[in-house]
């Protein structure tokens, strides 16, 4: 029997990666190796931000020859908000895979069949969609509950020693599930207005994990007994 060895595509810049290894955010990065990555999509209806957040990601992976595919739990939005009111509607519901299907015009697979196994990376955009859809954050703060899925997820990858893209809000759903993982969020005070969810900062420390402060504009690459989180 013949095994097909898993594409690898080898993608190079200069100058050369100023981190200690590979780094998927970093547009200095000499090596991107990328085979199958898979992009976790929580979206709450149409909000401008995360699918921004989730088009750059795209965009920035299309450019070095990386094989995405898109997921998004098989579950119920927390609720669903009237964006010409700002309120959330009564009696209505909707489906997080459906509304990640409409919104990104792609094919949108059940998280429940990523394979960790068949993957080299995994990227949240972040969004409300993941404090409110992939978790109870929003609601519950440190005390939150993370989707069954999305914490097989993590746990797999990081057990794997993968990378793990956590954007926006995201990286609590590290702090919940993986004991003291070191995340960042950006800074810990508001400075005026500059970083409005500052406030994360405590619950992630809450939670066990530390956090590190960096600029919007810096990648954050841990390396710790071969376990990466970006």
């Amino acid at each position: 029997m013949s095994v097909t060895p898993r594409k690898t595509v080898v993608v190079r810049r200069t100058p050369p990666c100023p981190h200690s290894a590979p780094c998927l955010r970093c547009a200095r990065c000499s090596v991107l190796r990328t085979s199958n990555m898979p992009l976790l999509l929580s979206f709450m209806q149409l909000q401008t931000a995360v699918a921004q957040k989730s088009l750059l990601i795209l965009v920035h992976l299309s450019r070095g020859g990386a094989e995405v595919q898109m997921f998004a739990p098989d579950v119920s939005q927390m609720h669903v908000i009237d964006h010409g009111k700002g309120q959330p509607v009564e009696k209505e519901s909707r489906n997080v895979l459906s509304e990640s299907a409409r919104i990104a015009r792609g094919s949108v697979t059940d998280l429940a069949k990523l394979n960790v196994g068949d993957h080299d990376a995994v990227i949240f955009p972040g969004g409300f969609g993941a404090a409110k859809n992939l978790s109870t954050f929003a609601s519950d703060g440190k005390d939150c509950k993370v989707n069954k899925e999305v914490e097989r997820v993590l746990k797999g990858f990081h057990k794997a020693g993968k990378p793990i893209g956590l954007c926006c809000i995201s990286p609590v759903l590290a702090a919940k599930v993986l004991p003291g993982v070191d995340v960042t969020v950006g800074h810990e005070e508001e400075e005026g207005g500059k970083w409005p969810y500052a406030g994360t900062t405590q619950a992630i420390t809450a939670l066990g994990a530390k956090h590190t402060v960096k600029e919007v504009t810096i990648s954050y690459l841990i390396n710790k007994v071969k376990r990466k989180t970006y």
